[in-house]
């Protein structure tokens, strides 16, 4: 029996960016190519400027690769449009970024739902407000869901952020820097609650950080420098 495909798949993934007054263009990335299988968490390091959060908007569908391939769950994401990579977001995709982005004017549980909003289906919605209300239990919310974000604290505010991105049951979990803006301990947390959530919603974890503490807990780290993969020095 054929072992299964790999989920996330990366051929010789190039960025270039054209720059005023420059004759060449700026070579962000160059020649990328790594497997993600389903359900592993990967951690993505490197100096400022490397490329890493290219790489992770050419991963999430944020921005296309100037040549190059990215496949999602088998499929070819440079064969499809804009408005079918932004179905793929909503519905495959989930994003923590450093900055959680709330909306300071909706509640906790307003604001995990918000990805929900796409779907015409009162089913559809329904059964995401009872996944709302479980997922805010297991990060310790439950008793904040009625709060607005101006209430939480920074780690709280993540911990929200990382809901929402779990809402519409994604294969692939991207976070950016997600414990860049908050103390030790709440990054410490934050880490650990990733991780817990990789092995019991099976979603495969991708994070991008400068933190080599966080990088060494998850199961494989990359390394990039100039825009290529380099061995990783392993924290």
């Amino acid at each position: 029996m054929p072992a299964p495909a790999p989920l996330l798949k990366l051929v010789n993934v190039t960025r270039r960016f054209n720059t005023p007054n420059k004759p060449e263009a700026l070579t962000v990335l160059d020649a990328v190519s790594f497997e993600v299988e389903r359900g592993e968490s990967l951690a993505i390091v490197g100096p400022s400027g490397s490329g890493k959060s290219t790489l992770l908007h050419i991963i999430g569908t944020l921005d296309r690769p100037t040549s190059g391939s990215v496949a999602l769950d088998g499929h070819d994401l440079g064969a499809l449009d804009d408005l079918q990579l932004a179905a793929v977001r909503n519905r495959q995709i989930g994003f923590v970024f450093q900055s959680h982005y709330l909306l300071p004017q909706c509640t906790v549980l307003e604001n995990v739902l918000v990805p929900t909003l796409a779907s015409a289906e009162a089913a559809v919605r329904d059964r995401a407000s009872e996944r709302a209300e479980r997922l805010l239990n297991r990060v310790g919310l439950s008793e904040r869901k009625s709060h607005r974000p101006g209430e939480l604290s920074g780690g709280e505010r993540q911990r929200v952020a990382v809901v929402r991105a779990l809402i519409n049951q994604p294969y692939l979990l991207l976070a950016d820097e997600p414990t860049g803006s908050l103390d030790q301990t709440s990054a410490r947390g934050l880490g650990q609650l990733l991780l817990e959530l990789n092995r019991e919603e099976g979603v495969t974890l991708i994070i991008v950080t400068h933190a080599r503490e966080l990088a060494r807990r998850m199961a494989r780290v990359l390394e990039l420098k100039d825009g290529s993969l380099v061995p990783s020095a392993g924290g």
